[in-house]
């Protein structure tokens, strides 16, 4: 185990080895991004395994899985790799105009469509070689994926976050009642006309039933979903091309419903969804270059993403509202 094993013994390269396998969760991309040679990672890997007296990554037909034991330490090393990069950081500050840094933010498909082209935006002349990469992601995995490093900063929907987060709330966001120009369910839209209509559920996981479910049950009524899609974006686009109408983010309308043809109205129920936040861990903001990266987020969410209207609202668990 590591407290048997003297510290001067233990290279630094390793935890840092240990970190980019557990992200990329991949051998030959973990290579990649250490420039190093997947031969080398392998033999970086067998070092640790020694280290800490655990297989610690295991094979899979589409890379490698952590163990238990893995995962145990993949917060502690986590936070360790960050207080060196702050004390690193210190004696040589982030500039934001010079670094190749590459940051990965994580977020919903329908938040990421909105704020993206407008943080790029901001930040191509301040800090044109800053990289970014974006994964899909929802509440019910937000903490643990900022935990785990797999992502740098996320942005999505909770009711509250733990203390070891920051967090900052960016948008009151809410759902519209979207449909083609011209959809009869725009000009008439009642409860009634609404939950005839044949409808599009956004469910990354497939499911066949959404929190607009729960609302309507509530009311003794009942919907048609007549197409689930992976993606706001691709529900988005399939209304453009038929009659079917769905539920879909007020910020997202507002900025693409336009170019697609698609309007959208207050929907005849409430459907409020949690205060939209920008999170990081605490830990991680020690580093300047996510401290820089957290106020960009933010300040772009704020100045792109519209605010909800002040109405009543619904209250919805967040589990229920995994499911959209």
């Amino acid at each position: 185990m590591l407290n048997s094993v003297h510290l001067a013994a233990v290279d630094l390269n390793l935890l840092v080895l240990f970190d980019v396998v557990l992200k990329e969760q991949n051998v030959a991309r973990a290579a990649l991004a250490l420039h190093l040679s997947p031969s080398a990672v392998s033999h970086g890997l067998g070092r640790l395994r020694r280290v800490f007296d655990d297989p610690l990554f295991l094979r899979t037909p589409k890379g490698v899985v952590p163990s238990a034991r893995a995962l145990e330490l993949s917060t502690p090393i986590a936070d360790v790799l960050s207080r060196i990069t702050g004390i690193v950081t210190s004696a040589t500050p982030f500039d934001p105009a010079k670094t190749t840094r590459r940051f990965t933010l994580g977020m919903p498909d329908a938040t990421a469509a909105s704020l993206i082209p407008a943080f790029l935006a901001r930040i191509r002349h301040s800090s044109p070689l800053i990289d970014i990469s974006l994964r899909q992601l929802f509440p019910n995995t937000a903490l643990a994926d900022l935990e785990a490093r797999t992502i740098d900063l996320a942005v999505v929907a909770l009711d509250e976050v733990p203390a070891r987060f920051a967090a900052r709330v960016v948008c009151e966001e809410d759902f519209v009642i979207a449909a083609r120009v011209g959809h009869p369910v725009l000009n008439k839209p009642t409860l009634k006309a609404y939950s005839e209509a044949g409808h599009v559920l956004a469910s990354v996981r497939g499911d066949s039933h959404g929190f607009i479910d729960d609302a309507l049950a509530e009311k003794g009524l009942r919907r048609r979903i007549a197409l689930i899609v992976p993606s706001f974006m691709l529900a988005l686009a399939a209304l453009a091309e038929t009659d079917l109408v769905a539920a879909l983010p007020r910020s997202l309308m507002q900025l693409h419903g336009r170019r697609f043809g698609v309007a959208a109205v207050d929907a005849p129920l409430p459907l409020r969804m949690d205060p939209l936040r920008a999170i990081v861990t605490q830990a991680a903001l020690r580093d300047s270059g996510v401290h820089w990266l957290f106020e960009q987020v933010v300040q772009t969410a704020l100045d792109t993403l519209p605010p909800a209207r002040k109405r009543g609202t619904s209250k919805i668990s967040a589990e229920r509202r995994r499911r959209r």
